[in-house]
C-alpha cells in the first residue's frame, strides 16, 4: 500500500446526525406505495446510496417497478426533516487536525448535491475540507468504491484511510484496499464494524480526533 497522503471522509452519519432521519423518510416514501418495510432493516441499509437501497431492502421487482418513484418520494419525506439535521460532536475539530497533520481531507457522500452543501454549512465544510464528492460524481455509490476513489482524484491523493459510520464505508474501502476508522453515531455495533473491515471503532468524531496519534493518520507529510 503506497504512503497514505488523503483520509477519505463519509458524512451522512458520520459528520452530520442523518442516519435514522434516513430510516424514517425511507419508511413514510415506501408506505405511499402500501409497502411497510421495518425500520430495523431501513436502517441497516442506510449508507448505501439511494440506487442500491431500495433492491437491498425490498427486492429487485420492488426496485424495477417503483424504484425511482420510491427515490422522489424520499427525497420529498427527507425534506422536513433537513432543518433537524445537526453536526456531530468534534467534527470541526477533526477536520481540522486532520489537515494539520499534513494530509488532504475530502468528504466522500453518497447523498444528493443539495443535501450536502446543507450540511457543508453546519459544519463550515467548504473552509475545512479539501474537496468532496456528492451522488452526482459517480453512476455506482456504496458499497461500490466509485465514490472513494473520486474522492481520492479529487484532491490529488495517491493512497486513502477511509472514516465511516457505516459497514457500507468498509465495504468500500475494501475493495480499493484502504484502512478504515470507524464511529459508532451511525448505530452499528462494534462488531458489525469491526467485521466489515474497520482497524479501529470510536463513539464519535471528537474521540476519533484525540486518538489519532494511534492510526494511520498520525502524521505524513503533503
Amino acid at each position: 500500500m503506497a504512503s497514505i497522503d488523503t483520509a477519505v471522509i463519509d458524512v451522512d452519519g458520520t459528520l452530520v446526525d442523518t442516519n435514522y432521519h434516513h430510516a424514517l423518510a425511507w419508511s413514510r416514501a415506501f408506505r405511499r406505495h402500501d409497502l411497510t418495510v421495518p425500520l430495523w432493516r431501513l436502517h441497516r441499509a442506510i449508507g448505501m446510496g439511494g440506487d442500491k437501497l431500495v433492491g437491498a431492502v425490498a427486492g429487485d421487482d420492488v426496485e424495477d417497478r417503483l424504484g425511482e418513484e420510491l427515490r422522489e418520494a424520499w427525497v420529498e419525506e427527507f425534506a422536513p426533516l433537513l432543518a433537524e439535521i445537526q453536526p456531530l460532536p468534534g467534527v470541526a475539530e477533526l477536520l481540522a487536525e486532520i489537515r494539520r497533520r499534513g494530509f488532504r481531507g475530502v468528504l466522500a457522500s453518497s447523498g444528493r448535491k443539495d443535501h450536502v452543501d446543507h450540511y457543508l454549512d453546519l459544519f463550515g465544510g467548504r473552509e475545512l475540507a479539501d474537496g468532496w464528492t456528492t451522488s452526482d460524481d459517480v453512476e455506482q455509490t456504496k458499497p461500490a468504491p466509485d465514490l472513494l476513489e473520486v474522492a481520492v482524484d479529487r484532491v490529488g491523493g495517491r493512497s486513502a484511510a477511509v472514516i465511516g459510520d457505516s459497514v457500507w464505508d468498509f465495504h468500500a474501502a475494501a475493495r480499493i484496499g484502504a484502512p478504515g476508522y470507524a464511529v459508532r453515531t451511525g448505530g452499528f455495533s462494534v462488531d458489525e464494524l469491526r467485521s466489515a473491515g474497520a482497524l479501529e471503532v470510536v463513539d464519535s468524531p471528537a474521540q476519533l480526533c484525540e486518538r489519532l496519534d494511534d492510526t494511520v493518520l498520525a502524521g505524513a507529510a503533503r
